[in-house]
């Protein structure tokens, strides 16, 4: 694999981790917010898919980042501490 195509797939995660934050937000600040009952639950659960697909994507970049010592790359550490992870 060459350098430039694992540097778009981890660009491609990074957009991915990004909106996932953005969504989660915005059912985050739904939560709760109806008065009927199935909507809050739908709205849970929402959010909580949410998460769960952060958390693999994170787990997925964290796998394709080339292991080079224990620093971590600035530009990664940018975009996770964007994502609030």
């Amino acid at each position: 694999m060459s350098d430039d195509y694992a540097q778009g797939r981890r660009d491609g995660l990074r957009l991915a981790l990004a909106a996932l934050a953005a969504e989660e937000d915005k059912w985050a600040g739904l939560l709760g917010g109806s008065r009927s009952w199935r909507t809050n639950l739908t709205r849970q659960v929402r959010h909580k898919t949410l998460q769960v697909a952060q958390s693999r994507v994170q787990t997925i970049l964290s796998r394709l980042t080339p292991k080079s010592g224990d620093s971590m790359d600035a530009e990664l550490a940018a975009a996770i501490e964007k994502a609030g992870l």
